[in-house]
């Protein structure tokens, strides 16, 4: 991901917040040639001295068939984005897109069953949480979780590089700045999330 230094970003809340918000990301490698898998991912944070991407794909995966210990992969988490247009400046340029992102590269270590076990523990938990009658692992009965656990394949990557973006219409003009804000406020949920965050910046 290309990163002009006015965009780069060193917030890690903001990473935080942009992998959960956006879990359902893309697993990319290049192995054999450039695969890639939207899967669900968690930002474990447990151990406090090597933070690592959680995550799960069918076994039946081309991925999976390939994936070993120690191969390099990118997870592509794409946040709050939307559409900028031209018509909001104060002189003719053109239009763009704000928005946010994360991309971690990182190294792969393949999950033994018990971590493939309590990964699908705690994701089910996170997104069963809020339903009206929650089904958590613990409620499946360990055989019936193990025997669907024989068709996926778990990984955790272990980051070695991470990069936030923020282009959220920095090089622009205080004028030009608050007509897209305006503007953004008028429109859908996704173009006033990028309007708060635009605001957030000069507070």
């Amino acid at each position: 991901m290309y990163i002009p230094k006015l965009y780069k970003s060193e917030d890690y809340h903001l990473m935080k917040e942009i992998i959960k918000e956006n879990a359902f990301a893309l697993l990319i490698s290049s192995v054999d040639k450039i695969r890639a898998t939207h899967s669900m991912m968690m930002l474990n944070e447990d151990d406090h001295e090597q933070i690592y991407i959680e995550t799960h794909i069918s076994k039946a995966n081309p991925q999976a068939k390939l994936l070993k210990n120690g191969d390099e992969v990118l997870c592509d988490f794409l946040g709050a984005h939307t559409y900028i247009s031209s018509s909001w400046y104060d002189h003719v340029n053109v239009s763009t897109w704000n928005y946010e992102a994360v991309q971690i590269y990182g190294k792969v270590e393949l999950m033994n069953h018990e971590e493939l076990y309590n990964h699908l523990d705690k994701l089910t938990y996170k997104y069963e949480s809020a339903q009206r009658c929650p089904m958590f692992v613990k409620d499946m009965g360990k055989e019936f979780v193990e025997k669907e656990m024989k068709g996926a394949f778990g990984l955790k990557i272990i980051p070695t590089e991470i990069c936030i973006k923020q282009k959220l219409s920095q090089n622009r003009k205080e004028n030009d700045f608050q007509n897209i804000i305006s503007n953004l406020e008028q429109s859908g949920e996704n173009e006033k999330k990028i309007a708060e965050k635009m605001k957030s910046l000069k507070r």
